[in-house]
């Protein structure tokens, strides 16, 4: 496996893992008396705008996609759903942090409304994820020269984010934080408080 599909799917292990650890601590939310600890589902929402949204997808765009365009004309429908659904998962951060902030403000209210979000968001990534390692990457690997992936691997190694000026390395830090924060099991943190 090249170097640059190494780095697409560790990305998307990274993403998989912060989306299974939020759906896990929403079922905690659930949980009669449990009073969620607002700042790491934050932090958990945070990650998932600025490293999928705004680093990792914009990466897909302007590296991997339209190379792939320019060998692979066979490939432009499915480019153009991919394209369609990073601008759909944009979207539906909004409305996970729109459901988080009602939540927080409303809370006990609210959380089935932000568990919907979360379980759409998940779901939503998870097959648009499918179809990048699925039909996309074999396509690529087939169309792709090694120079194209040489250039799409320097991409992704890169650690600009000419958006939200981060650095892949503070994605580091925020998925360890989000570790240290997350009660048991989803992570190594103090299990939440139950509510008074």
């Amino acid at each position: 496996m090249n170097e640059a599909i190494r780095k697409l799917r560790e990305e998307h292990r990274s993403i998989s893992a912060v989306l299974q650890g939020l759906q896990a601590l929403v079922r905690e939310a659930r949980k009669p008396g449990a009073r969620p600890d607002f700042a790491v589902l934050r932090a958990m929402i945070y990650y998932i705008d600025a490293f999928p949204e705004r680093l990792h997808h914009p990466k897909e765009d302007q590296h991997l996609f339209a190379r792939l365009e320019m060998r692979a004309p066979e490939a432009a429908a499915l480019l153009a759903r991919l394209r369609a659904e990073h601008l759909r998962g944009a979207t539906l951060v909004r409305e996970l942090e729109h459901e988080l902030l009602a939540l927080e403000e409303n809370w006990p209210a609210g959380v089935e409304r932000f568990a919907a979000a979360v379980d759409a968001y998940a779901e939503f990534h998870w097959e648009h994820m499918r179809s990048e390692e699925h039909e996309l990457l074999p396509l690529a690997e087939r169309a792709l020269t090694a120079q194209d992936w040489e250039a799409i691997g320097a991409a992704f190694a890169g650690n600009a984010d000419p958006l939200a000026g981060l650095r892949e390395q503070d994605f580091a830090q925020l998925y360890s934080r989000i570790a240290n924060l997350a009660p048991a099991p989803v992570g190594l943190g103090e299990p939440w408080r139950k509510a008074r």
